[in-house]
């Protein structure tokens, strides 16, 4: 569904915008909307795999951003594509690659079992990885230094 001006709903319906919305997913939508506990169970389901996923990261000394969504950002402190590569040869398939934040992976929250598949093969993954000087350096306090990415080499920026 879209919701605009009407002269630019007229463009977007020869691009097939406008109204169209799958019917499986106007079904699914008003089943799930008759059964009122059926949202919240499943949020508190999501939140505490998310929560779990957290502790996870944390315990094992990871930098992510929090998030209350089913996606949260992941710093690899590596190239985000290597680590992409790497996961999908283990059958874990994540998001793309952001180029705003070249080392940060974003990754969705699926069931528990998924969760612990993925962080299976990140630990495995991370501690296999060859491309420590990829890592980002620690910044001081009083540093405003910052880096960046090109030709898959970090340089300081001035």
């Amino acid at each position: 569904a879209a919701i605009a001006r009407p002269e630019l709903l007229e463009k977007l319906i020869p691009q097939g915008g406008g109204s169209a919305m799958p019917i499986t997913a106007v079904v699914a939508a008003s089943a799930s909307l008759k059964h009122e506990h059926l949202v919240p169970e499943r949020k508190l389901v999501n939140t505490t795999i998310r929560q779990k996923t957290f502790d996870w990261l944390r315990s094992q000394g990871y930098s992510f951003t929090p998030s209350q969504a089913n996606f949260f950002m992941l710093d690899a402190k590596r190239p985000a594509r290597e680590v992409i590569d790497a996961l999908a040869a283990k059958k874990v398939f994540i998001g793309r690659i952001w180029p705003a934040w070249p080392t940060h992976l974003r990754i969705s929250v699926g069931t528990q079992a998924d969760m612990d598949g993925f962080q299976s093969a990140f630990a495995a993954v991370m501690k296999n990885s060859t491309s420590v000087s990829y890592a980002l350096p620690a910044r001081s306090a009083d540093s405003n230094r910052d880096y960046f990415y090109a030709d898959g080499q970090m340089f300081p920026r001035a």
